[in-house]
C-alpha cells in the first residue's frame, strides 16, 4: 500500500484529482464491434503521484468510458493508498448515516471518499472496526455491509486485520 499526504486523493474534487493524473486512450473493439472495427473509446487514467490506474472500455461512447474509469481510480486510490486517518468525520459520512445505517450505494459518487475515510481509520486503529464505527455512528455489522459493496475492500479490511491478529470478517 501506498502512504501519503493529506488530503486523501479520492476525496479530491475530480478537477483537482484529474489534474494529478495522465489520461491516455486505446483502440478496442467495444461491445459488438468487429475486429475491422476497432475505435478508440478506451480510457486509462494514471494517478502520477502513485502510480494507481484505472482503466473502462466496455461502453461505446469514449465520454462514458472517461467518467467509469474516473471512477474506478477513485476505489483504486481509495483501496491502495493510506493516509493518516482525521480525528473527526467528513460531512459525507455524517450526511450517509441516518438512525444508525449506512445509506450508499457502491456506484455513488461518495463511495470513494468514504471508503478511503474508513479504511485510514481502520488501519490506524490496527484493523478494529468498533472504534469507526462508535465515530460513524454504526454498528461494526453496517460497516462490514458497507464494505461487502466492494468485494475489494473487504478483502482489504480483512488483510489489515489479519496483520494485527483479528479474525476475518464475512
Amino acid at each position: 500500500m501506498n502512504e501519503i499526504i493529506e488530503p486523501h486523493p479520492a476525496t479530491l474534487p475530480l478537477d483537482d484529482l484529474l489534474s494529478q493524473c495522465k489520461s491516455r486512450r486505446q483502440r478496442r473493439s467495444g461491445p459488438g464491434g468487429q475486429h475491422r472495427n476497432k475505435v478508440e473509446t478506451a480510457v486509462v487514467y494514471t494517478h502520477i503521484p502513485t502510480g494507481v490506474s484505472a482503466m473502462a472500455s466496455e461502453r461505446r461512447v469514449q465520454e462514458e468510458n472517461r467518467k467509469q474509469a474516473l471512477f474506478r481510480l477513485r476505489v483504486r486510490l481509495a483501496l491502495e493508498v493510506r493516509c493518516p486517518a482525521r480525528c473527526n468525520l467528513s460531512a459525507c459520512w455524517k450526511e450517509r448515516v441516518q438512525a444508525q445505517r449506512i445509506t450508499i450505494s457502491k456506484h455513488h459518487n461518495d463511495f470513494p471518499a468514504m471508503l478511503s475515510e474508513a479504511l485510514d481509520y481502520i488501519m490506524q486503529e490496527q484493523g478494529d472496526l468498533q472504534g469507526f464505527g462508535d465515530l460513524a455512528g454504526c454498528s461494526k455489522s453496517q460497516l462490514v455491509k458497507f464494505f461487502k459493496l466492494d468485494p475489494n475492500s473487504l478483502q482489504c479490511v480483512n488483510d489489515l486485520r489479519h496483520q494485527h491478529g483479528h479474525h476475518t470478517l464475512r
